[in-house]
């Protein structure tokens, strides 16, 4: 019911507008549970004792809660089931058990997803109360108390998500690299590895993420190991940065993976080596490159490089060169992937968005704390990764078809008859 109006056009809990968006989501939210309810006991009308009376009826309401959620606090009288029916195997009675609110929900999944972006940007435990209560218009479902359970559970989770089963889980790409939150971990270089992979259905899934050192090439191979043992194949092209320890760990461990530099980097790599008056003219040069139309004109663009820069700048040239072959092996894949395979952005683009606090005070804890609530705001952004383009190319790329010019010419079984 909506409060009394002030003339200033606010009202008790706030202003009117965000009593009518709460009103309506109560009502809304009403609205499913009691349709929740009416279908449960429709698809087990049939359910009937010796006697013929239903063995499942309703039975009033719940007594009331309020639930914190995205709209602000909301009061709900959630529908009761009487189900009398008893589970043969055990014994037991069995129960009604809502899908959209179930019996402890105190806050909605939305809140405990911003919970963790609060305490990164430096929201101690204590601090949530008030601030929630600020910006929800109530503080039902937080409490301090809450809040350190929460942080418990996402460095369960982490650690949960560490020692999953990969077996099952085919990675056709892999991202890889090392981004440096501004968290302090365990040692002054120390970052979060992180491996970001495509699934052969086209969807993008985060693989694994641990604090290492970039540069090092056992912190890779620690965490290719890991992953090696848990049951990941040998992904058919990996993506990072050439300045980073993954290389040699990733021929040791996963030696049939494909390697692709990641453009951003080398582009930013190359331009640094040279003067300012011929970096607008490199990076064009660069362009022509990984926006070639196939792999033979980018080879070409390659030489043209080389014969523009080589004689004043050689060390500049130098680092396209030497890396030639892993520079253009996205051109072996399908022309619809090509945008996806030639940086390492799906990875930045995701932890560009992670602004983290710079120093450690009371709320964040543990490097390991800091490193579950990173992962935590991961995996909430992983829910918004969309598939590459064609996906269903994926699934061929993972059977060895065999691309030319970002084509389709031979499928595996073809080559085989």
């Amino acid at each position: 019911m909506l409060s009394v109006v002030n003339e200033n056009g606010t009202t008790q809990s706030g202003s009117l507008m965000d009593d009518i968006v709460r009103e309506g989501a109560r009502r809304m939210l009403a609205a499913a549970l009691e349709a929740e309810v009416n279908q449960y006991i429709a698809e087990l009308a049939g359910e009937r004792d010796e006697a013929g009376r239903r063995l499942v009826v309703r039975n009033g309401h719940h007594r009331e809660r309020t639930v914190a959620t995205a709209a602000g606090p909301i009061a709900v009288k959630a529908p009761r089931v009487n189900d009398k029916r008893v589970d043969g195997e055990r014994g037991e009675r069995k129960r009604f058990s809502s899908k959209i609110l179930t019996p402890w929900c105190r806050k909605s999944p939305k809140i405990s997803e911003v919970l963790p972006l609060l305490y990164l940007h430096g929201l101690s435990s204590g601090d949530f109360v008030p601030a929630m209560e600020q910006f929800l218009g109530s503080a039902a479902g937080l409490s301090p108390a809450t809040v350190t359970r929460l942080t418990k559970q996402w460095s369960d989770d982490h650690a949960a998500f560490q020692d999953r089963d990969l077996s099952g889980s085919d990675y056709v790409y892999v991202w890889a690299d090392g981004v440096h939150p501004k968290v302090r971990h365990g040692q002054a270089r120390s970052c979060v590895l992180v491996l970001m992979g495509v699934r052969t259905d086209g969807s993008k899934e985060l693989v694994a993420l641990a604090e290492g050192l970039r540069e090092s090439t056992e912190s890779w191979a620690d965490l290719l190991r890991d992953c090696r043992r848990r049951g990941m194949r040998d992904p058919e092209l990996v993506v990072g940065d050439g300045a980073m320890g993954l290389w040699r760990a990733l021929a040791e461990l996963f030696p049939q993976a494909r390697h692709q530099r990641c453009w951003v980097h080398k582009t930013r790599n190359v331009v640094n080596a040279l003067p300012k008056s011929a970096q607008p003219g490199a990076k064009k040069a660069l362009q022509e490159i990984y926006n070639a139309e196939d792999r033979d004109h980018a080879e070409k663009a390659v030489k043209d490089f080389e014969r523009a820069y080589g004689a004043k700048w050689p060390k500049a040239v130098k680092k396209i060169t030497d890396d030639a072959d892993e520079l253009v092996a996205f051109y072996d894949l399908p022309a619809e992937h090509w945008v996806h395979l030639r940086t390492t952005n799906p990875i930045e683009s995701t932890f560009s968005t992670v602004k983290l606090r710079t120093k450690v005070t009371r709320g964040a804890g543990s490097p390991a704390a800091a490193l579950a609530m990173v992962f935590k705001l991961a995996e909430s952004a992983q829910a918004r990764w969309r598939a590459i383009t064609a996906p269903h190319l994926v699934a061929l790329v993972s059977n060895g078809a065999r691309f030319e010019r970002g084509v389709l010419v031979e499928r595996k079984q073809e080559a085989a008859a």
